[in-house]
């Protein structure tokens, strides 16, 4: 495998931060605060045909963060629309979603789809997520990730070694 090599001659790859998937192993929480790992349960879920949890996730999330009114009106039909109706395209499962209609959209806060993406967030916590740790997807990306990491500790050594009798 070619490595790009930095002006500094050293291999560039993301190996400033601790493996990646070592963090999406810790906890879905920091799986899902990495773009990259965003991807690959993307990825995973659409396999699985549930990939409507994590956008639905994804979308309460940036709702979350809708200053303007008009703006998270907007948003709040667009996540019912897309996700919560009964005529929704990609539907995700939740309690009591029989009982949600579009009135919820008359009065839209913040934290209106809170409970909803709790319960999205748990059925993928302990359900998806243990599966993806255990994919195929997964793995091959850790092994990748070890791989580099084994190729740059040999360089790292190398460089060490002709520093050392260079003097």
């Amino acid at each position: 495998m070619a490595h790009i090599h930095d002006s500094d001659g050293s291999a560039s790859s993301s190996h400033q931060n601790p493996k990646s998937t070592a963090k999406w192993a810790a906890s879905l929480e920091n799986l899902l605060e990495d773009p990259e790992g965003v991807k690959r349960f993307r990825e995973f879920l659409k396999k699985e045909f549930s990939e409507e949890n994590v956008l639905f996730w994804l979308a309460c999330e940036d709702f979350k963060k809708t200053q303007d009114k008009k703006q998270m009106q907007e948003k709040a039909k667009e996540i019912y629309m897309t996700f919560l109706s009964s005529k929704a395209s990609s539907q995700v499962n939740v309690e009591g979603q029989s009982r949600l209609n579009e009135k919820i959209l008359e009065e839209p806060h913040p934290l209106m789809f809170q409970k909803l993406q709790d319960q999205i967030f748990n059925l993928m916590k302990y359900d998806s997520y243990s599966r993806f740790l255990k994919s195929d997807l997964f793995l091959k990306h850790k092994r990748t990730e070890e791989e580099d990491e084994d190729s740059t500790d040999a360089q790292t050594a190398a460089k060490r070694a002709s520093r050392i009798y260079n003097t």
